[in-house]
């Protein structure tokens, strides 16, 4: 009777242990990214979902759009995510290039078994002209890194900066006001302050939902410009009656739009994105894209 006590407290000290450590590595998975992290060839940040996201901002790129010199933050962030870290995991992001580098990377990107899902402008009257390219891939997570990474290489896209060096500039004007008139708060990224707003609904690709961190939440970004004024991109994320309803209300308000199109191929509902450009009263700017947002079924 002794000895089975002690076989008893014994299993239930190992059920005890091994749920410790289940529960240790779901709060700190980082250990099992850092291969993805080295084949990237760059850190990258753990967002909500168990998403691993790479930022690989084109700062590289001195774009000016009617007069306003474009910060990478604000239109310039080619980023690649991932859903896990190991066998089975899916890759999507948007890469930012110019015209030359456009063709070497999508047959790069092929060669290692990425999907093209886009490519097309986001942005009208920018100097130089900017290319946009949305990829997706499915398999080993470190294979599909390796595949990004080997296409990065034909760019100019600059290595990874020092920890903490994109997130020192400060926003230069009231964020407060501008997330009060949106009815959504952002960050600080780079001096840029930027708003993600997901959508209500679930979104599923392939077959698998869509977390709002790999590309479905609608992007709004503020990048300051002096005295109150602010230059503001992004893309709205929108189903098919949303679109000219949301185009009315952007135009009413001065805001332009600059692209209407797809990201990706096999996304349900059918998604459309469209990108806008705005220059102007930083408060006011937000007014009217939050005029666009309630005509769209968003997260509140």
């Amino acid at each position: 009777m002794k000895h089975i006590r002690q076989m008893l407290r014994s299993g239930v000290l190992g059920l005890s242990v091994l749920s410790c450590m289940t529960l240790a590595l779901a709060q700190n998975p980082s250990a099992d990214w850092k291969p993805v992290e080295q084949a990237m060839g760059r850190p990258g940040q753990e967002q909500s979902g168990g998403v691993m996201k790479f930022g690989m901002p084109r700062s590289d790129l001195h774009v000016i759009v009617k007069g306003v010199p474009v910060k990478a933050g604000l239109a310039l962030g080619s980023w690649a995510a991932f859903d896990k870290p190991g066998s089975g995991a899916t890759v999507m992001g948007d890469l930012v290039l110019t015209l030359e580098e456009a063709e070497p990377v999508m047959a790069k990107l092929q060669e290692g078994g990425i999907e093209i899902t886009a490519l097309h402008n986001h942005l009208l009257w920018e100097s130089p002209r900017v290319m946009y390219m949305h990829i997706h891939g499915q398999g080993e997570a470190v294979k599909l890194a390796h595949a990004i990474h080997g296409a990065l290489a034909l760019t100019k896209t600059p290595g990874p900066q020092p920890k903490g060096a994109a997130s020192a500039a400060k926003f230069e004007l009231d964020q407060k006001q501008i997330e009060t008139a949106l009815g959504h708060a952002g960050k600080v990224n780079g001096g840029i302050l930027q708003v993600a707003v997901p959508r209500a609904e679930k979104i599923t690709d392939h077959g698998m939902v869509v977390p709002p961190s790999m590309g479905v939440a609608t992007s709004l970004n503020f990048q300051p410009g002096g005295s109150g004024l602010a230059a503001a991109t992004g893309d709205f994320v929108l189903t098919a009656s949303e679109v000219n309803p949301v185009i009315r209300a952007l135009r009413e308000n001065g805001i332009a739009v600059t692209a209407l199109h797809s990201h990706m191929l096999e996304e349900q509902p059918r998604l459309f994105f469209m990108h806008f450009w705005a220059n102007g009263d930083a408060v006011k700017v937000a007014q009217g894209l939050r005029a666009a947002l309630d005509k769209t079924n968003s997260k509140k």
